[in-house]
This record gives C-alpha cells, structure tokens and sequence, in this order.
C-alpha cells in the first residue's frame, strides 16, 4: 500500500508541499525537504569514502613498519583526509540532519528549494573543486593551509563556495523553524532535538563565516591580486573555521544522541530545562574551545589565554557533562521504568546491543566522553598544552571526537535514515549489526596509539617519526613503536568498519528492498523484563547506574590529569 500523499497548509504567497506520513513514526515528511536529505546524505557518504581511502593511506604510512607513502603522497593524502572528513562529509550530513529537524520534527514545509538547490549545488562543487586542485598537485598545504603555504586559486574557491552554500543551508533551516513558528505548526515549545539542532545552526553561521573572510584574501593573494596576507592573523582566523565545525559537531551529535534514544529504547529527556540550558552554554563558549590550538602562538595574549581555559572552557565543558549525564540517565530511566531494574547495570544488560542505532549512538557517547572529553579538557590546560601540541596526541584526541563520537553517531542514524527516508532496507543485516563495534573498536585502538606515541613525543605532522637523512636524527623509545604499531592496526580495523558502512548504505540506498507504503522492521525484538521485576515510575529519575558511570569517569580524568602533569614536571623541573 503506498504512502498517503497529502499538501501541507502553508500561508503566504509560498505554494504548497507535498507531504508523505511515515508508517512507522507517523510523522509528516515533506518530499521536497526529502529529496535533499537524500541528496546531501548521499554525496556526504562520497565524500566521507574519498576520506576513508585516504585514512588507509596515511594509516599505512605513519606505521612505520609500512611506511606506504613517499612525503610528496603523504601531504597530498593528508590534505584531502583532512578536508573530506572533517569538513565535507560533516556539513553536507549535517545539512540533511537540519532538514530532518526543521521539517519532519516541526510538521513543517522546507523554506525554499531554490535556497536548497544553491545550498546542494554550491557544496558539492565547492568539494569537487578542492579535491581536484589537491590531487593535481597544487595544493599541498595541508588542511590548515597556514599561509606563507599556498595553494591553487581552485582550492580557496571551493572552500569558499563550500562555506557559503553551507550557510545558506542554514539560513534555509531558520527560516523553515520562523515558518513552523509563524503557522503554529507544533505546540509549545519546539523538540529538544530540533534545540540542539538550531544550537549546532548558529554556531554553523560563526563557523562558515570565518570561513569565507579567511579564505577570500588568501583566493586574491593565490590569484596574485594582492601581496600578502599576514600569517598570525590568518592562523587565528582560521581556526575559527577549523576547531569551531567541531563545536558543530558537537550540537548536532549530542542532538542525534537524544533522537536515538527516544527511537530505540523509547527514552526522554530527564529535564528538558537543563538540557536546552546545556545547548544555550554551547553557543555561547564552546567557541572559544579553538584557543588550545592557539595556546602556543605568539599572535594571541597571555591574558586571553589564561582567560580562555579557565573560566570560558569550564563553562563549555560544563555544558557537555550535563548532556554526558543526562543521556544515558535517560536512557536507564527508560530501560528501568519497563522493568529492567535488577543491580546497578541490569538496564544496560539489556538495552538492544543488536541494534545499531543504539549501539552506534551508545559507543559514541562512551568514546567522545572518555576519550574525547578528557583528552580535550587536558589539552586544554596552557601548562599541558606547551609540551603536547605539535605530538601525535593532539590528532589522537580529535579522532575520537570528530570520528569516535561524531561521526559514529552519524552512521548510527543511517541505519533509521535509510529506511525511514530513502524507505529501503539492508542487505546483510547481521553485518549492520556488528559494524558500529569494528568501526569503534578500531578507532578507539588507532587514537590511544596514537595518543600514547605522542606521549612519547612524536610528531603530529612529520611524514617520517625516525627523520632519516636528517642530520639531527630523532630518536624515539621502543614504546613509541609500540604505539605507532597499535595505532596502525587500529587503523586497519577502522578503515575495515567505515568500509563496511559505505557498502552497506550504497547497497541499501540504490538496490535495497523497497518498503514505501510499509513500516520500518525494527532492529532488535524488545525483550522482556523479569516476571518478579517492578517497573519504577521514570519520572523518579532513579538511576544510580549512570552515576557509577559518572563517577568512574571522574576518576579516570582525575588520573589522566595528574599524570599529566607529572609528565610536565619532568620536562619543566622544579627544584
């Protein structure tokens, strides 16, 4: 039987969309905002294989038992891993997710399709643009691209025509969340979700505009219409890009946390207040997170950076232990007022590890928060920072935030996406089930590797650890080589699960089993409680489980920590 079509109610000189209602949740879907999720989902997984290809490669060569790539390759490969997994495949995800939220969660039309075509047709030539001016080699600056280094006129356009589409992506989700507003399209106020994700679009706008002002003078200084553009301004400028895409990330990742919970195991927020409080901390600090990358630049102010990782970063990490609290005590009030309420974990026993958009959004919760939020925090200290920035730890902590947390949590709600927009299935679904656990399994052992050799002080950037040929030749302790091995075959089994991903999503995608007109068969059976087991009230928010967690996480970070700085104190000695 097939969907119901139906025109949504507009006013206005705007004309009417058309509107499917999803048979497994109900919701309407406007087909217009549902073709562009389609399409930005799926350049976003082109993009994210391009990556993907590239992590292999520069896996295989920091590895120095490999050592694939010569250092022109290595560069190359670095500046397109770069660019395609933290900028590409992250946005033009995200697009979709905005889309997702302003109009299937608001009941709502998308704003305009024109805005959507120039966002879709802007962001993916802007990404052709620079692949294509990385792989002819003219652009081997790296993803930074720290000027004096220059580039091809085409690699700055692109960028620029990346930033500006993105914006007018978001500017097009505002302006669908004003016309929800505006026809009282939903009651009170709106989803936590579609918070977290107008959060994440506000920040998007910060984000993409330093993009455009940084890249626009260095596109006229590469076209030789100006002399020069000054290094420590662009440095700073251009991490307002670079770190801030990470912060939204981070919006837009905590918000696909709590959609995954409420669809898999039915959970809810334990105080909404708090939580939206939580976003509102985000977009007002988060920000300012860039600073650990410039904590050892002479542009920036001792005052400044004083300032910056005292109060403003307790104030942003703050805001990410209250969503690291909040969403699995949510998900154990959930499991527990169905009657899973035997010991401190018999809830997480039983949550559906079978499913993964559950065990997807779970891992990332656990690898961003135990490796992610105190790695982050840590480097975030100036005193720490100093000895650790230019090591492997630095790459070693934003792989499990941007691939460990975000970009697992993105694969997790494919697995909804798919059949729920694309209205497909999966192939080989017992491999959908063990995906997430390769893919985290294998990035969680790539970053300590990786963490771990730079513990030891080796290079974040260097193509070659051992600097052979040099006449400063560095060595390195046998446990460096330890960790460079560990983080290469976490490398391998990373690689392994993202790849299985793609193929299982493109087969999904273009030959899946079609079920228009059917619900969506679930991914795991629910179980059932114990017979002797009370179900207790969810709303007495009894979940002394999530506070074990709690605290072992304190722990770990307050051993993290002061390993630290004993690890300082040897370098710096105190007499």
């Amino acid at each position: 039987m097939a969907s119901a079509v139906e025109s949504l109610p507009v006013s206005g000189n705007h004309q009417p969309s058309e509107v499917r209602t999803c048979e497994t949740t109900s919701l309407p879907v406007c087909l217009t905002a549902q073709q562009f999720i389609r399409w930005h989902a799926v350049v976003a997984v082109v993009f994210l294989l391009i990556g993907g290809i590239g992590a292999l490669l520069l896996g295989l060569t920091r590895w120095p038992a490999v050592h694939l790539l010569d250092a022109q390759w290595y560069y190359r490969i670095l500046t397109l891993h770069g660019l395609n997994m933290l900028i590409f495949w992250i946005l033009s995800f995200e697009i979709a997710v905005l889309y997702f939220a302003g109009t299937v969660l608001l009941n709502t039309r998308l704003a305009s399709k024109k805005a959507a075509w120039a966002c879709f047709v802007l962001m993916v030539v802007g990404g052709i643009m620079v692949d294509i001016a990385i792989m002819n080699g003219k652009s081997d600056v790296l993803m930074t691209s720290y000027v004096p280094l220059k580039a091809s006129p085409d690699f700055y356009l692109g960028i620029i025509l990346v930033a500006v589409g993105t914006l007018i992506g978001v500017i097009n989700y505002l302006a669908t969340i004003y016309i929800a507003k505006r026809d009282h399209t939903y009651e009170g106020a709106v989803p936590l979700v579609v918070f977290g994700a107008t959060a994440a679009a506000i920040i998007a706008v910060v984000t993409v505009l330093h993009g455009a002002v940084v890249m626009i003078p260095t596109f006229l200084w590469s076209m030789g219409w100006i002399e020069n553009v000054d290094p420590a301004w662009y440095r700073i400028t251009w991490w307002g890009l670079g770190h801030m895409s990470q912060q939204v990330n981070v919006c837009a990742m905590v918000s696909i946390w709590y959609l995954l919970a409420t669809l898999t195991v039915g959970a809810k927020p334990l105080n909404q207040a708090v939580c939206r409080t939580a976003f509102v901390l985000y977009i007002l600090f988060i920000n300012l997170a860039s600073a650990h990358h410039l904590l050892v630049d002479p542009g920036v102010g001792p005052g400044w950076k004083i300032w910056n990782t005292s109060y403003a970063m307790y104030l942003a990490v703050l805001a990410s232990i209250i969503h690291g609290f909040t969403v699995p005590a949510s998900v154990e009030a959930g499991m527990r007022a169905k009657g899973f309420t035997r010991g401190l974990f018999g809830w997480l026993a039983a949550a559906p590890w079978s499913n993964p958009g559950f065990s997807g959004f779970f891992l990332s919760l656990i690898i961003f928060g135990f490796g992610g939020g105190i790695t982050g925090v840590v480097l975030g200290t100036q005193q720490i920072n100093i000895m650790a920035h230019n090591t492997l730890r630095i790459p070693g902590h934003f792989h499990v935030t941007v691939v460990g947390g975000t970009t697992l949590a993105f694969m997790a709600l494919t697995y909804y996406v798919v059949p729920l927009i694309f209205q497909r299935d999966f192939y080989a679904k017992a491999l959908c089930r063990i995906q997430p656990y390769v893919f985290g399994g294998g990035i969680t052992l790539f970053a300590l590797g990786m963490s771990f050799a730079g513990s030891y002080g080796v290079p974040r950037r260097h193509w070659d650890v051992e600097f052979t040929g040099s006449q400063l030749a560095m060595g390195f302790d046998s446990g460096a080589y330890t960790m460079l091995g560990v983080m290469g075959i976490g490398a391998l089994v990373a690689v392994t699960g993202l790849f299985m991903f793609i193929l299982l999503v493109v087969a999904a995608v273009f030959v899946g089993p079609k079920i228009a007109g059917q619900a969506m068969e679930p991914w795991h059976e629910e179980r059932q409680a114990p017979a002797d087991a009370a179900a207790v009230d969810e709303d007495e928010h009894h979940t002394p489980g999530t506070l074990v967690l709690a605290g072992v996480f304190l722990l770990t970070f307050a051993v993290y920590y002061f390993a630290n700085w004993k690890w300082l104190s040897d370098v710096w000695e105190v007499r």
